[in-house]
Formats: C-alpha cells, structure tokens, sequence
C-alpha cells in the first residue's frame, strides 16, 4: 500500500492547439494528448519507448508492465494496438490515476489491464513478478524533472529480474543533464552492457533500450522490415528507427549484434 504520508505532486492541464498537456504543477510538460486522437503516441520519445515491439513478437499471455502512467499514451496505445498482450501499470500518485482516465481517455482496468498504486522501486523487488514480464517501459520523473524518480542499480536490476528471458526495457532518459550518465552506466551494469540509445529527440529525451536473453544477431534491413510491418498496422512512425538505432551506437554498424 502507498505511504498516505508521502506528499503528491499536484495534477494540472494545459490545451493549445488541439494538445491536451500533463503537468506537476509547474510549466514543465509530463504529457501529451492530441483530443481528436486520444489513441495516438503523440510525442516521439513516448513513441520510441514501444521499441520492444521490434524484437519481440505480440501472443496471447504476453505480459508487459507500464512503470509510469502519465497521460496513458503506452497503455492506450498498447491496449488498441496488442489485443494480446496484458499491461499492467504501476503509479503511486492516484491523481495520475484519475487524470488519465478522466482527462486522456485511458480505459478502465479489465482483463488486459492492471492498475497498481504503488512505487515502482518496491514494484520491481516483488518476488511475485519474478521473470514475469516480456517488456517493461519506465517512464518515471516528478514535477522537478531532476533525472528520473528511480535510478539506482538496484532498481534496474530489479527491472530486469522481473523481466523474462527474452525480454526487453526501454526507459526515457534526459540527455542534458547531469543524471544522463548515472542511469545509463547502471542500466549497463545491470544488464551486462546489453544497451541501444536512440538519437536524442527534439525534446532532450533519450530512449535506452536494454535487452535480457539470448543474443541477437540481426540484419539491419531485418529490423527495418519490421518496422515498416509495425507501422503498417499500427501507423507508429518507426520509419526511421532502425536508421537512427544504427547510427547512434558502436560497433553495430553492419549488422544489430548485442
């Protein structure tokens, strides 16, 4: 159970333009909803963070867990999208909670999701949710913004033991600034240097990807085609992230290999 001691964030909006905006509080934007398609992923690091439906085939029992609600754009999408697959997001603020159901059309928990109120650091050390989850998106941060609300290694090594085997994290990562190295380096630790980044967004996030498994040993064009198949049913922009995904990380120019 949450700590009814802790003091939350205070839930405000913001709409321009068609844009409907979560903020903590203050100026800074914690999401995004385009109101004449609440289904869409509209910022483009949130679309990055689905970068595990390149490796990883959506079937019946697939079980992803959402760390971070925010406006609900991954749920949403994931529950449109991946019929198949199960969510189940963490969130300690119960604002959060409501706002996304109230504000961003997120649906209703049922038989394909799960809503948790509770912090994800104590989330990830459940024995129960050992090699549990195929895919985990971590998208954590505060009304400061000041780097990530869970950063430790014990954190992402909790992530990936409640990741199976294969199973892949993606996590949104600010660039600059002076928590960018601290989670990158222990996200390596714990996941044995198994790491992609993509290309620094227009908004300063960074999406990391790490990957527990077997390894892979793919032709880039392999991975564009999938890219092209996911867009193709899903209309995800992925176009360019097998180019971006390429350029952006050594030793993997001729072919993924990590």
């Amino acid at each position: 159970m949450p700590d009814a001691s802790l003091v939350m964030e205070p839930v405000t909006f913001s709409e321009s333009g068609g844009i409907r905006y979560l903020h903590f509080g203050s100026e800074l934007i914690q999401g995004a909803m385009r109101i004449r398609d609440p289904d869409e992923i509209y910022l483009e690091y949130n679309q990055q963070m689905m970068a595990w439906l390149l490796f990883l085939e959506t079937k019946p029992g697939m079980c992803i867990a959402q760390l971070g609600l925010g406006t609900g754009a991954l749920t949403k999408f994931t529950h449109r999208y991946c019929p198949a697959v199960k969510t189940t997001v963490v969130e300690l603020n119960p604002a959060v909670i409501v706002s996304a159901r109230s504000m961003f059309s997120t649906p209703n928990d049922d038989r394909r999701l799960k809503t948790l109120q509770i912090d994800a650091k104590t989330f990830v050390q459940n024995a129960q949710y050992q090699n549990h989850f195929d895919a985990i998106q971590v998208d954590l941060y505060d009304a400061i913004c000041d780097g990530p609300a869970a950063s430790s290694l014990d954190f992402y090594k909790g992530c990936r033991d409640v990741l199976k085997s294969p199973g892949v994290l993606t996590v949104n990562l600010f660039s600059r600034h002076k928590s960018f190295d601290l989670n990158l380096n222990n996200i390596c630790e714990a996941f044995d240097n198994r790491v992609l980044l993509f290309p620094e967004s227009h908004d300063c996030n960074v999406v990391a990807m790490a990957f527990k498994g077997p390894q892979l040993d793919v032709e880039w064009k392999e991975v564009s085609k999938r890219a092209k198949l996911i867009q193709e049913k899903t209309g995800l922009p992925t176009n360019s992230w097998a180019s971006g995904l390429n350029r952006e990380n050594a030793n993997q120019e001729n072919k993924l290999f990590i």
